[in-house]
């Protein structure tokens, strides 16, 4: 028996990777529990881990802290890849409404912290650590650890209250979710059904009946719209084709165009007459419209296309077929000549079957090569996360320089990747399997040692008359600021609930809920959100637990 308790007690490589696993398992198997339509999914095994802290389990403390900041590492630094090829567009389409939203909700948080500590006594570290668990951010934690040890105050460890206040931090978030979603059940519904209408393709069948553009080029007539829009095919005198730039409109004639859901009337208005065929329609045959034409997804996985604009190409004046959409992370994207192309691209494409013979060519369309992950982005991109986190920024009237840390520097980097190394010809591109892999592995490490080092303490402390005041506290600085902001986004600025959702977890710094977000709500738009709000809302947040302390205590 003394090699199974080498395993599970002495402390050692080989244990400390038994335990986290064992952990990981069971929080994740008891996380797909589902009560009342709701299951905590990862966030089960920081709970269990909690109890294997609490019944004496131990883990050598470098191998912890180490795994611990790791598991956090991968998490954030996925994150920012998935969410970045929309981060910045998301930032020119309200992203200052979610950001000084999400200010809003560390603000109040703040307020009721220095009101808590006034009005019950609690002493400030032990409140600065309350906070920092209420809303699940352990940077400021360890920011605030850093100022104490500074300012030379022993005994004062905000760390136990962290512990005691992150549960229900974590759960309060869920919580308020819920509850908003039953406060506002038509509001949510109708927002995000608009919101798919405005960004999905759309696609419609025209009649030109309209003389003011009868003799006019498709150019001359894509200028006059300002709307954007692909034609697909034409049909005049019973005979299909691909129209190009120059052709010429005339009278009668056919049109199967490509556009948003909020653009379709508007293209009604300048072609005329919309036919009355749904071409929306999944198991549209396209091949067997015609007999001249075929439609083929083609991906793109030839590296010398990635970061290049489609109008680049020029495959129509090439080859003489016409790209009528672009499928990118579970979203089909109009196909116009400034969007820039990624690796992963599933392009749609029309022709004759000659020339998308042609065209697979140039694009490469070899999917097998796609399936390989590209680890070397992925941790070049952790060295410069960690790298710019540890980079010190000089605030006014702190004594000492604030950092980003090993959250916020991989996140910021890792939107960085996503967004422009396509531009600069870098290949970050990942499955979306591959990705939810490592954010999966990330977040379930980062939980399981956070949970082993809170449990020692955690239940002696609260189930003390402090520690359940400790607990309350906490649940209010949680819930509050939550409820208080979603109430004014949801009821006065008509904010849609996915992009609300993501911007209370992205501010809160409560991955977990995040996860059960994206589980509930359709679409990216949570995380796209979180990801907009998250740098700023992680940056502020480690500045005010040590401005909190430095200007208070």
């Amino acid at each position: 028996m003394e090699w199974l308790n080498s395993i599970f007690l002495e402390h050692s490589v080989i244990q400390a990777v038994v335990i986290f696993s064992l952990i990981s398992a069971l929080g994740l198997a008891l996380g797909k529990i589902s009560i009342c339509g709701v299951s905590l999914g990862v966030t089960f095994v920081f709970f269990v881990g909690i109890l294997a802290g609490h019944f004496g389990l131990t883990v050598d403390l470098a191998m912890l802290n180490y795994a611990e900041s790791f598991g956090l590492i991968i998490f954030v630094y996925a994150l920012g890849l998935q969410v970045g090829p929309g981060f910045f567009g998301s930032l020119r389409k309200g992203g200052m409404t979610l950001n000084l939203l999400a200010l809003a909700v560390i603000l109040l948080g703040t307020v009721m912290t220095l009101f808590f500590h006034v009005v019950t006594g609690v002493s400030l570290p032990d409140m600065v650590g309350i906070l920092s668990g209420a809303v699940t951010n352990t940077p400021a934690l360890g920011a605030a650890q850093q100022t104490l040890k500074q300012m030379h105050i022993d005994g004062a460890d905000p760390a136990l209250g962290c512990a005691v206040a992150y549960p229900l931090g974590v759960i309060g978030v869920i919580l308020a979710l819920i509850l908003l979603r039953k406060l506002f059940p038509v509001r949510t519904r109708q927002k995000r059904s608009a919101e798919g209408k405005s960004k999905q393709t759309y696609i419609a069948g025209y009649q030109i009946c309209n003389p003011g553009i009868f003799g006019k080029t498709v150019r001359e007539v894509a200028h006059l719209a300002a709307h954007k829009f692909v034609i697909s095919r034409m049909w005049r005198n019973g005979k299909v084709s691909i129209p190009e730039s120059g052709t010429v409109l005339k009278e009668g004639d056919r049109l199967l165009v490509i556009t948003t859901g909020t653009e379709a009337d508007v293209l009604k208005m300048l072609f005329g007459e919309q036919e009355k065929v749904d071409w929306n329609k999944e198991d549209i045959d396209w091949n067997a419209i015609d007999s001249q034409l075929i439609s083929q997804r083609i991906v793109i996985t030839r590296s010398e296309i990635n970061g290049k604009k489609l109008g680049s190409l020029r495959l129509r004046n090439h080859y003489g077929i016409n790209i009528t959409r672009i499928y990118r992370a579970g979203v089909d994207l109009l196909a116009t000549p400034e969007l820039v192309l990624q690796l992963g691209d599933k392009l749609t494409v029309v022709g004759e079957a000659a020339a998308i013979s042609n065209v697979e060519k140039v694009l490469g369309n070899r999917v097998i090569s796609l399936k390989e992950p590209n680890l070397i982005a992925v941790f070049i991109g952790i060295v410069l996360g960690v790298g710019l986190g540890a980079i010190p920024f000089s605030v006014p009237g702190v004594n000492f320089p604030v950092k980003l840390g090993i959250a916020g520097g991989p996140i910021i980097v890792g939107i960085l990747m996503g967004a422009f190394g396509p531009r600069l010809h870098m290949i970050t591109y990942t499955t979306r399997s591959a990705n939810l892999m490592l954010r999966g592995l990330g977040l379930s490490l980062y939980l399981a040692c956070l949970g082993i080092d809170a449990g020692a303490h955690f239940f002696e402390t609260v189930f003390r008359p402090e520690g359940l005041l400790w607990v309350a506290l906490g649940f209010a600085i949680t819930c509050v600021p939550v409820l208080l902001v979603a109430f004014v986004a949801l009821k006065l600025m008509k904010i849609d609930f996915g992009s609300l959702s993501g911007m209370l977890c992205g501010s809160m710094a409560n991955p977990m809920a995040l996860n059960y977000v994206n589980a509930t709500v359709e679409g990216d738009n949570p995380a796209v959100s979180y990801a907009t709000v998250y740098p700023l809302s992680m940056f502020i947040r480690v500045i005010f637990a040590q401005l909190i302390l430095m200007l208070f205590l």
